[in-house]
């Protein structure tokens, strides 16, 4: 098949949309596929009548990337672009699409889980991987995916959704409790949380997270395990353990970066078989109660109790190969390249059908 992979773009997570891109489209090329990456933002700068041929270009277009230690600077991604042009899709973006049999998304964060490239997709009649607009819109929203999911039996830590200005933070450093959570709505890769312990970090946390935007959920923090759970094709895969290096949560550095700074992750999970099969069913429950398609990956904090608290789900959830839903699917014999093939194969019935 001629596969586009969407990766790049323009969110707080484009450095991982490109690694997560490049690496799927060179498992599908090895599938046999004849896979490209293409950079939603950037584009692809030549005559429309080249198009066709690329889908045959060395490595896939593919080229190096990495997860850096920082964000990225978007002010320079944004100048960086050769044919100055409004919005945030990039030159030949649709033209290349239109030429494939499926578009897989390997984007993260704005323009690409919050439904707005699958709405763009859906109206050109090109299939794509994952779920649609409006199951991704309220899934990327985290006050919307809560209420939606309030129904569910799912279980969330008590929560407020608020909407502030720097003069309301004063005020609100006193009213909220602490310790809690407080994320921007639709942040992800760990940008735009922040864990405050006390009032003056609380104090800080507010002040800060205002550049991400000015709509936050707050959590009571609970205490215990942090898990996240792979959804594919509906069934729960093996949930996976999320142990941050001593003294820090699980930011963006400790998600992405390995070694003494990074992350540990346990996969499988050491659980007991009643945990494991609480953690999975609410899994499946998050998948259904917001009508996700094909994968899915959900975060949840299990307490001293055995019980699940969601957090947060994922649509389009890492993809590299040490990603966490690959390495869940190890657990069950699917080597990477094969999950890749899977998604997309599993997406074209789910269009068909």
């Amino acid at each position: 098949m001629k596969i586009v992979v969407l990766g790049g773009g323009i969110s707080t997570e484009r450095h991982v949309a490109l690694v997560t891109a490049t690496s799927v489209c060179r498992a599908l090329r090895r599938k046999g596929h004849q896979a490209i990456f293409v950079d939603l933002f950037l584009g692809l700068d030549c005559e429309a009548s080249a198009l066709e041929a690329l889908f045959d270009a060395e490595d896939g277009l593919c080229g190096q990337v990495a997860i850096e230690q920082t964000e990225p600077d978007l002010v320079a991604v944004r100048a960086s672009r050769k044919e100055p042009a409004r919005g945030n899709l990039g030159k030949n973006v649709i033209e290349i699409c239109r030429m494939a049999d499926c578009v897989f998304l390997g984007l993260h964060g704005k323009d690409g889980e919050d439904g707005k490239i699958q709405s763009l997709l859906e109206l050109i009649g090109i299939p794509y991987t994952g779920s649609g607009p409006l199951a991704s819109a309220l899934a990327m929203d985290k006050a919307a995916a809560k209420r939606m999911l309030s129904t569910s039996g799912v279980l969330t830590p008590p929560w407020r959704e608020i909407v502030y200005t720097a003069e309301d933070v004063d005020r609100l450093t006193e009213e909220l409790p602490v310790p809690c959570a407080v994320k921007i709505v639709d942040g992800g890769s760990s940008l735009g949380v922040e864990l405050p312990e006390t009032r003056e970090e609380l104090h800080g946390a507010l002040r800060r997270l205002l550049r991400y935007g000015n709509r936050v959920v707050v959590e009571r923090k609970i205490f215990g395990r942090e898990l996240t759970v792979p959804v594919l094709d509906g069934r729960a895969l093996s949930p996976i353990e999320i142990v941050p290096p001593e003294g820090k949560g699980f930011d963006y550095i400790a998600k992405y970066q390995s070694g003494s700074i990074g992350a540990r992750e346990i996969c499988p999970a050491a659980l007991t078989a009643a945990e494991d099969a609480t953690l999975r069913k609410a899994a499946e429950a998050v998948q259904k109660g917001l009508d996700l398609r094909v994968y899915s990956r959900s975060d949840f904090i299990l307490d001293d109790e055995g019980r699940a608290w969601f957090l947060e789900v994922n649509t389009l959830p890492g993809m590299t190969p040490n990603s966490l839903i690959p390495k869940a699917a190890a657990v069950e014999g699917i080597g990477y390249d094969d999950l890749c093939d899977r998604i997309v194969r599993l997406s074209l019935e789910e269009k068909r059908g």
